[in-house]
């Protein structure tokens, strides 16, 4: 997932209107839509497409244009059936991928059911978090250690298969450190800068904030 993904935002409470925000501010391309005509005014300012539309209508998904969107964040947690009915109709309309934001455990399992490719739990993701991992090509997670520091999952780029640690100079030349491998279930935390890196593994490194994008790349 990347800013070359297109995206639609469901739901413009403080959740959704973080997500789509967040998008936006990092030049993605977002549809931002709530069912409230005053949130829709209120936003629109900021939001370059933000639409006032019932999303658990079929003939207004469609209208929406929502088969020609990568992926679609349904951040309606306070409805179930409204979530319910916006998943089953964005992914019959063909959405590659639908993540719903839900009020619980049992409605996590519910809507992972009907058809939603990942269902988030507001109190463990924040929006601004969701959108960052959204935007940021090849990683699995992203945990703000500070407003200019990042620790996050990555898989190893195609390039560095077969290369060592040392040779790859990756403290250089992207500005991370790895501190943490992740190979056959197990995690070494002693890194032995001659390793060589396959395909299988995984990182967790720390990096500058403003170094993230340039690892999506």
């Amino acid at each position: 997932m990347s800013i070359n993904k297109s995206y639609a935002v469901f739901g413009l409470g403080r959740y959704g209107r973080s997500v789509a925000r967040e998008l936006a501010s990092n030049g993605a391309d977002v549809i931002a839509v709530d069912f409230n005509e005053d949130i829709v005014n209120e936003l629109a300012a900021e939001l370059p497409i933000c639409k006032c539309a019932d999303v658990t209508d079929a003939e207004a998904v469609r209208q929406l244009g929502i088969s020609n969107v990568d992926i679609v964040i349904i951040a309606m947690a306070s409805c179930l059936e409204a979530t319910i009915m916006a998943v089953m109709l964005c992914k019959e309309a063909g959405v590659k991928t639908v993540i719903a934001k839900c009020a619980n455990e049992m409605n996590r399992k519910i809507l992972t059911k009907v058809g939603a490719d990942k269902v988030v739990l507001p109190e463990v993701d924040s929006g601004i978090r969701l959108a960052k991992n959204l935007l940021s090509s090849g990683f699995m997670d992203i945990i703000e250690l500070t407003k200019n520091v990042s620790m996050l999952e990555m898989n190893v780029r195609p390039e560095w298969v077969g290369k060592t640690i040392i040779e790859l100079n990756l403290r250089r030349k992207y500005s991370i450190n790895i501190v943490a491998i992740c190979e056959n279930s197990s995690i070494t935390t002693n890194i032995d800068p001659e390793k060589v890196l396959n395909e299988q593994m995984k990182l967790i490194v720390i990096a500058n904030t403003d170094k993230v994008s340039k690892l999506s790349r």
